[in-house]
């Protein structure tokens, strides 16, 4: 694309031997006073400026941002590339497949589909840790894998073969964000002559690790990140942006997980949802870059849309340590700081909105037991539990007099108190404490349970008890600093002749190979392993709910009893009814404390005053004893790593091991689709497109499909974890001829949806209120005689046969989590028009307009519940249809008719926020749109 060049800003850099084309930032007055973040979307809008949908105006906009104002300006973002991994990228790679057909089917050239924006694919979401605590615990379960997933991958490497400038990174490599910040990140792109700031969308949500490079990126959903490898603009307001000042040293025995937790609880109570947040201040420099990609990882943990660090010389130094070459990293150094985006501290651009965090006040932390904002420091962390098992267990098991002398004790030391927050290695305790510890056993719910195992040995697990401990997924898996503690700590443990407990499920899946060099050179995995942590995969397993399943005979113990277990990961994601689904309460915390955690084998469990064991001499062990000292882990850094270690690892990325080599790959460039495949079909939503689009129309007679809560998940919304028997998907793989052995998960049938549609807001703990106290994927069926229980599957399709269209209403925070594209497949594919709740979260919100729902807001302050809305009405929404005249309503009218004949009305706000989002919507979402500009052109 050649810029129309308005500000003259075009201009040549020398580096080297080398120059390059690049787009001045200077040549535009009032870009210098920008915050980083915003300079990059300046210089991308300079580069991409074609004078109708990115024009001098979008430019002058940017550069003349008022930090003040409410995001109002749309803007056309042109990513540099796109990052997938495999569960949410087969679906991009079918429908791409899908539209090479349909481009061809209405006269078009099926070689116009291809990536037009570089795209790679990660292979990290597929292993299961099936098997664990066992040396060959790595080699079965990548077998397993590949027995699985074999369909899916012929397919990958068809579709690596089918379209330019794509790439397959195959299975067992490491976890798409390690990837990405160690090799396919080059910071500055240089791509036919021109340099630019690199950026990226990617189709998980964790794409802004790479923030903590300097690189502008997040995550989108698929049909948003198809839309960008298709050459499509993301389109967006000018977002408010968010200076974050980080100052201070933090304590010892504060883990960079500790100071991420801190900032997610902080930044989630201040709200920064649609807003970009920035970190700054003389303090920036002191971040090591891998806790700065575990800042930039958690950003949809607090909501924002990116969470960036700018480029500096520690982003040099790991480039370099990461084997990047000494070219790049010349190019990097020097358009950074021709264009003005070289970290200064000196200079500090204005913001929005201010926030500070002094490191030195951060504590040992937790997160859970079902939300990542839900920080507890770890001297708090077993009142909290006995406080929260409370939701989790009946009645009659429990008694409160432990909880109410919890909350004297809370009344007399508040959390802010220095006496209550000191931290756990000076093994101090507030003066009540003493009583507090004494009556530990008097109010807790106990049920306890005998477990006698052949394998396992004889024991009794209650409820608490830590049934899964996995070190897990992006955010921690790449920091050396947390790897190497918990490590460090495991051999302190088995130096002390500590053990885990029997009914732990022990699991380590690095996000690297590199993690595995560096345990080697450092002499570390055999203490690992004494504990049970050996590898399972490389790749995000528990944190995605591929925990795989727990030993039978604990399994049985916790369902037959109704056990409230527990699991503790290093993970970003402890949703209900993600983690396991034998699993009630999940929690976040640092991979040295899931090891500790490993050693206790609950969560009633103090680490202040409980000992973890005895060791030889018969002397109590508590974690102070055993955690290492931060000069023992700088040392085994330096050690043990080098930079050799990447450029090894990297050499032949794309190359994959000969199970890989040995798949058969179908050839031409478009797929041939086996009609008997269970993992990859040819989805429907170009079935019979027509070349121009129908116009949008109102809707008559919706029934409500499901009446749903505040913070329901893009979890709860999409097909994820395991198939269970007995369900609409379940019963599709039977009569397809799949043996439950061979179930796989939603995640790896992404590409057919069949299986995925019947899994739509099927997750065991969503609670649709059509239903009386009633988890899972049910609804009431208003096509039968009585409104019966039925299937959510079944009801849509009994709806979709009658001509009757589907309304969901929700509450506040609807859609929060993973940018799920299967959310909003799902959705539209159940039949439903519109979604109507208090608030939406953005990714969420965008892929809806992306396959043609609607999405709607109740007025401010309202809800279902404040309007009397109980699910049962039969609703009429008029005023869409004004989108037909090139305009989007700010509101619709919503009348809801009650089985009596009253009547609820109220204004609904459109949240088809910016024009290119109403042209989806109009085109019946964002592929129908991107194929019919390409029969245009």
């Amino acid at each position: 694309m050649t810029s129309k060049n308005s500000f003259g800003a075009r201009a040549t850099l020398n580096v080297g031997d080398n120059s390059y084309e690049i787009y001045r930032l200077d040549a535009v007055p009032g870009t210098e006073k920008l915050p980083y973040s915003l300079k990059v979307l300046a210089e991308n809008l300079l580069r991409t400026e074609d004078g109708a949908n990115i024009t001098k105006e979008h430019v002058e906009a940017l550069a003349n941002w008022d930090p003040s104002a409410e995001p109002s300006v749309e803007i056309q973002f042109t990513p540099a590339r796109v990052v997938m991994q495999d569960f949410t990228g087969v679906p991009c790679i079918v429908d791409l497949a899908t539209m090479r057909e349909a481009i061809g089917a209405l006269g078009g050239d099926p070689e116009k589909v291809n990536p037009l924006a570089p795209a790679d694919l990660v292979i990290d979401h597929s292993v299961i840790a099936d098997l664990f605590g066992r040396a060959d615990a790595f080699e079965r379960n990548v077998e397993i894998e590949y027995e699985r997933n074999g369909e899916r991958y012929q397919f990958l490497r068809w579709g690596q073969g089918a379209f330019d400038d794509f790439k397959v990174v195959p299975p067992g490599t490491g976890i798409v964000h390690q990837v990405n910040i160690e090799y396919l990140a080059p910071v500055v792109m240089q791509r036919e002559g021109v340099a630019y700031p690199d950026t990226c969308v990617g189709t998980d949500s964790h794409t802004t690790m790479v923030n903590g490079l300097g690189v502008l990126g997040w995550g989108v959903g698929g049909i948003e990140a198809e839309a960008a490898m298709l050459g499509q603009p993301v389109s967006m307001l000018i977002p408010r942006v968010v200076g974050f000042k980080l100052t201070g040293e933090r304590q010892t025995g504060v883990t960079a997980t500790d100071i991420v937790l801190t900032a997610t609880e902080m930044l989630r109570q201040h709200g920064v949802v649609g807003k970009f947040v920035e970190f700054y201040g003389e303090g920036v420099a002191e971040i090591p870059l891998a806790n700065r990609a575990t800042l930039g990882n958690m950003s949809p943990e607090f909501g924002s849309t990116a969470a960036i660090f700018p480029i500096d010389d520690e982003t040099l130094s790991y480039l370099r340590f990461t084997g990047r070459s000494e070219e790049q990293l010349g190019l990097v150094e020097a358009y950074a700081k021709e264009q003005g985006l070289w970290h200064d501290p000196s200079r500090e651009p204005k913001y929005s909105e201010y926030i500070e965090l002094d490191l030195s006040t951060v504590v040992p932390s937790i997160a859970g037991p079902k939300r990542p904002q839900d920080r507890i420091a770890l001297d708090e962390a077993k009142s909290t539990w006995r406080r929260d098992i409370a939701d989790y267990v009946e009645d009659g098991e429990f008694n409160g007099e432990y909880t109410k002398l919890d909350e004297a004790i809370d009344e007399t030391f508040p959390a802010s108190d220095p006496v209550r927050n000191t931290s756990f290695l000076n093994n101090k305790k507030p003066p009540a404490h003493e009583e507090h510890h004494a009556t530990a056993g008097a109010g807790r719910p106990s049920k306890r349970v005998a477990v006698k195992s052949s394998e396992l040995g004889e024991f009794e697990i209650d409820h608490g008890a830590v049934v899964i401990a996995a070190i897990t997924s992006c955010t921690n898996t790449s920091n050396p600093e947390v790897m190497l503690g918990a490590a460090l700590l495991a051999r302190n443990a088995v130096e002390k002749g500590l053990a885990t407990k029997p009914w732990v499920k022990t699991t380590m899946a690095p996000g690297s190979q590199v993690v595995s060099d560096y345990y080697d050179k450092a002499g570390l995995w055999p203490y690992l392993e004494k504990l049970g942590f050996f590898l399972v995969g490389y790749g995000c397993t528990t944190c995605i709910g591929n925990s795989g399943p727990l030993p039978e005979e604990i399994s049985k113990a916790i369902n037959d009893n109704d056990l409230a277990a527990a699991a503790v990961l290093s993970g970003n994601r402890n949703f209900e009814g993600r983690i396991n689904p034998d699993v009630k309460m999940n929690y976040l915390a640092s991979p040295p404390l899931v090891i500790a955690y490993a050693l206790a084998g609950s969560m009633d469990f103090d680490f202040e005053a409980d000992p973890l064991g005895q060791d030889s001499d018969g002397n109590d062990v508590f974690l102070k004893d055993i955690w290492p000292t931060q000069q023992d882990i700088s040392d085994t850094i330096a050690s043990s790593i080098s930079r050799e270690m990447f450029l090894k690892n990297y050499a032949d990325v794309f190359k994959g091991d000969e199970r890989w080599q040995n798949l058969p790959t179908p050839d031409g460039k478009t797929f041939e689709w086996d009609p008997q495949s269970t993992y990859v079909r040819k989805p429907p939503y170009f079935d019979g497109m027509p070349a121009e689009p129908t116009p949008v129309s109102d809707i008559t007679g919706a029934r409500v499909l499901a009446l749903l809560g505040d913070s329901v998940t893009t979890d709860h919304i999409s097909p994820a974890g395991n198939i269970k028997e007995g369900t609409p998907a379940a019963q599709y793989l039977v009569d397809n001829g799949v043996e439950r052995k061979n179930f796989n998960s939603f995640g790896s049938r992404r590409g057919n949806h069949e299986v995925m549609i019947r899994g739509t807001f099927a997750n065991i703990r969503l609670r649709n209120q059509l239903l009386d106290d009633v988890s899972g994927g049910y609804t009431r069926d208003f096509t039968q005689e009585g409104a019966p229980q039925a299937f959510i599957y079944d009801a849509s399709q009994n709806y979709q046969q009658a001509g009757i269209p589907l309304v969901v209403l929700g509450g506040k925070e609807y859609g929060s989590g993973s940018s799920r594209d299967w959310a909003a497949k799902g959705t539209s594919l159940l039949g439903v028009r519109a979604v109507i709740t208090e608030s939406f979260e953005r990714i969420h919100r965008s892929n809806l307009i992306g396959m043609g729902v609607i999405p709607l807001q109740f007025p401010a302050g309202e809800s279902a519940g404040s309007l009397g809305l109980d699910g049962t009405e039969t609703y009429d929404i008029t005023g869409i249809e004004e989108l037909n005249n090139g305009r989007t309503p700010e509101t619709v009218h919503v009348t809801a008719t009650k089985e009596d004949g009253s009547k609820v009305e109220f204004d609904a706000v459109v949240r088809i926020d910016t024009p290119g989002e109403a042209d989806y919507f109009r085109n019946g979402g964002i592929l129908q749109y991107v194929l019919r500009n390409m029969l245009k052109a």
